[in-house]
């Protein structure tokens, strides 16, 4: 069997599905192929269901702050109400008929199965020959499984497991500091699971700032999730109902269940990417600032390796999409990609660290303000943890990156994203009207501390 179109999207994830949708309404033959659900990781085992169990876990945090604010409480759990939100709310107990439906009445053409190059232009989807002149590929990450001996042996969790679990287990190992496994972490945390979180890394949240790795620290620790950083799993086993890691330094954690989450990783040799030229030893998917990987090709979404994040693979799905169109449409620039990691202080983070900055020869300048010495943050009192921190290019006297960390950290970020997108100096930045009392206006104290040095 074979099939031809005038475009064929690989990969129906967020980025996929809207430049397939989009390319369709055009009057294009459009192709879509997916192994998977149309919509991908994001609706069904990602950012939608599991901000809806941090949503829920953080109103029991919430409830549990009332004493010396507003009077006395008591919180009761139910893990079932949030497993049944999860199922009639936002997976429709994970079918995507919804989603299939709503591509194809916009005239595309659906194909479920697994998509491997046999050359530029031509597909094999499960023993059908799918061919087009242009191909966007938006085939996501899997999760890292890592080579630890006995860990096959065990029943452990990836995130699709964590999300779709009915019961919680009492005890939790999370292997793996990033961002998945501490919302995850916290999340079950405060519905009353015992956490340990093992990092083989000096410190969670490696790739983020240290101020943010403390804090977090810190914050789980308070709230009783263990954290082991500095220390590798050596292997994998069970002791009696419980999986038992053991580690580099000599300890052993014990949990009910063990959740992988160290990390994901491009399914580049799922897709016979060598047939397109990509190298073998690629981690992802190299593009142009058109998404371009080779004549006739495009890439978006987290395959890139721009970052794993629904809001990036819209992004580029847009410029993607004009660039197959022939328009002359936007250019990708990636200098203030913004990334949130939804814990309790939030984490969100936009352009470089001060460390990739330095590393990157540029002379920084650096401003830090703790998010409960503002107004706002006083005023919040119980759950107030954070910190605004800006990292200036002092020669160009504009910020390259920022974190702002607190209780609504990620809302925060939306003015440091546009003032590190815009390129705004820092001067004109200190110039502006910040309204009182926000969480925002410690962005203005941060920009004093700046400018002090």
């Amino acid at each position: 069997m074979s099939e031809r179109a005038d475009v064929v999207v690989v990969g129906m994830g967020p980025g996929g599905e809207d430049l397939a949708g989009k390319l369709a309404e055009k009057g294009l033959d459009v192709i879509g192929i997916d192994h998977g659900l149309v919509g991908g990781e994001c609706p069904y085992w990602g950012c939608i269901p599991s901000k809806m169990m941090i949503r829920a876990a953080n109103l029991l945090a919430e409830a549990r702050r009332i004493p010396g604010i507003a009077g006395n409480s008591s919180v009761t759990p139910d893990w079932s109400v949030v497993a049944q939100r999860i199922r009639e709310e936002a997976t429709d107990d994970w079918n995507d008929q919804v989603a299939v439906d709503r591509f194809v009445k916009k005239g595309g053409r659906f194909i479920r199965g697994s998509a491997r190059f046999i050359a530029p232009g031509r597909l094999s989807v499960d023993g059908t020959t799918v061919e087009a002149p242009k191909i966007a590929i938006n085939a996501g990450t899997v999760p890292v499984i890592p080579p630890i001996p006995g860990l096959s042996d065990v029943h452990y969790w990836t995130n699709h497991h964590a999300i779709e679990t009915k019961d919680i287990p009492a005890t939790l190992t999370i292997l793996g500091g990033g961002p998945i496994g501490l919302e995850l972490g916290q999340m079950f945390g405060r519905f009353g699971v015992k956490v340990t979180v093992v990092e083989a890394g000096e410190r969670i949240l490696g790739p983020e700032e240290p101020e943010s790795s403390a804090l977090l620290t810190e914050v789980f620790e308070r709230e009783g999730i263990v954290v082991r950083t500095g220390a590798a799993a050596e292997k994998v086993s069970m002791d009696g109902g419980d999986i038992a890691l053991s580690l580099s330094d000599g300890s052993t954690v014990r949990g009910e269940k063990l959740l992988v989450a160290v990390g994901r990783r491009a399914p580049l040799a799922e897709l016979n990417a060598a047939a397109i030229g990509v190298a073998a030893d690629a981690k992802s998917l190299s593009v142009d600032e058109h998404g371009r990987v080779t004549d006739g090709v495009w890439a978006l979404g987290d395959i890139t390796g721009k970052g794993n994040f629904t809001h990036m693979s819209m992004y580029e799905a847009n410029v993607v999409l004009h660039d197959i169109l022939g328009d002359a449409g936007p250019v990708a620039e990636y200098h203030a990609v913004p990334r949130v990691t939804f814990t309790d202080p939030e984490i969100g983070s936009v352009g470089m660290s001060e460390k990739s900055a330095r590393d990157a020869g540029i002379d920084v300048r650096i401003g830090n303000y703790p998010v409960p010495r503002s107004t706002r943050g006083w005023i919040h009192k119980a759950g107030n943890d954070g910190f605004i921190k800006l990292i200036e290019d002092r020669v160009r006297g504009v910020l390259v990156g920022a974190t702002s960390a607190g209780p609504t950290g990620g809302e925060v970020l939306s003015m440091l994203t546009l003032a590190v997108h815009e390129r705004t100096t820092v001067e004109r930045l200190r110039s502006m009207i910040f309204a009182y009392p926000t969480f925002h206006r410690a962005v203005e104290a941060a920009l004093d501390d700046l400018l002090s040095h």
